[in-house]
C-alpha cells in the first residue's frame, strides 16, 4: 500500500477528529507504524489496537513494538487514562516458528490459490470465495498449532510493558484463515484463557479488565471526549488549532 510522507493525509486527519466528536472508536491495528503515532498525536480520545499482539514476542507487522504498546497506554487527551491494546489469536501473530512455517509455504499456497482463481475466470464463473478460504485452511492445517501459553504470553508482557489497564483480548475468530493455538476453537473456550491467567497469578480484578472492562472503559472515555467536542466550536483538524501536537 503508498503510504502518505507523514503517515495521515490532510483528509486523514479530519477523519479522525470526526470520529472523536462523533465517539467512534479509533483503531490502529491495520495502520503503519508511522500512521500509528500520527494517529495518537491527532486524536483527543484513547485509541485501541482490536486485534495487535506483541511484536517483540512475534514479529508480524500487524503486532506492536513495546514503544508502541507504552504510546496506546499513554496517549489519549489531558485526562485520559489510555488506551487498549487488544491480543489477536491468530497464531501466525502469536508464534514466529508458526509465522516462519506460514510464510515458507506462502508461495505454494498463493500459486494454488492463482489456479483456483483462473479456473473459475476461465469457466466465466464467480471467484470461488468458499473454496479458496477452504484450500488456505488446509494449509494451514499442515503447520502444528502452537501451545495455548503462547496466547496468554502476549496477554502477560503487553500487561508488563503498558500495563494491566491496557490490555484485552481481539480474538479476530471472524477473519482468520489459519490456525488458532492448541485449546481454542471457540468463544466458548475463552474460560481457559482466565484459568491460565489466574494460574500466572493474575487476580479476579485483573481478569475482568482483560476480559472486557478495558475496553468498556476506553468506550466510555471516547463517549466524554465527544461531548465535549461537540459542545466547542472547533475549527477543523487542517486549520489552525489552539494548543500544539508534538509529532512522534
Amino acid at each position: 500500500m503508498p503510504h502518505t510522507k507523514e503517515g495521515l493525509s490532510e483528509f486523514g486527519k479530519d477523519v479522525v477528529y470526526e470520529m472523536n466528536r462523533l465517539g467512534m472508536m479509533v483503531d490502529v491495528s491495520h495502520v503503519s507504524d508511522r500512521t500509528f503515532y500520527r494517529t495518537l498525536n491527532i486524536s483527543r480520545a484513547p485509541v485501541i489496537a482490536s486485534h495487535s499482539s506483541a511484536r517483540a514476542l512475534c514479529d508480524a507487522p500487524r503486532n506492536m513494538s513495546d514503544d508502541m504498546l507504552r504510546a496506546v497506554a499513554r496517549y489519549g487527551g489531558p485526562n485520559s487514562k489510555g488506551g487498549i491494546i487488544q491480543v489477536n489469536f491468530y497464531s501466525g501473530f502469536l508464534s514466529q516458528s508458526y509465522r516462519d512455517a506460514a510464510q515458507a509455504l506462502e508461495p505454494e499456497m498463493k500459486k494454488a490459490v492463482q489456479a483456483l482463481k483462473d479456473q473459475a475466470i476461465a469457466e466465466g464463473k464467480p471467484i470461488p470465495t468458499a473454496e479458496i478460504e477452504k484450500l488456505q485452511r488446509q494449509y494451514g492445517d499442515r503447520i502444528p498449532r502452537p501451545p495455548l501459553s503462547v496466547l496468554i504470553d502476549h496477554i502477560d508482557h503487553i500487561a508488563k510493558v503498558a500495563g494491566v489497564d491496557h490490555v484485552g483480548l481481539g480474538s479476530d475468530f471472524d477473519g482468520i484463515s489459519g490456525q488458532l493455538p492448541e485449546g481454542i476453537d471457540s468463544a466458548a473456550d475463552l474460560p481457559k484463557i482466565t484459568e491460565a491467567l489466574m494460574a500466572r497469578g493474575y487476580s479476579a480484578e485483573d481478569c475482568r479488565k482483560i476480559l472486557g472492562g478495558n475496553l468498556l472503559r476506553v468506550f466510555r472515555e471516547v463517549e466524554q471526549v465527544a461531548k465535549e467536542l461537540q459542545a466547542e466550536n472547533r475549527p477543523r483538524i487542517i486549520d489552525k488549532q489552539p494548543f500544539d501536537k508534538v509529532q512522534k
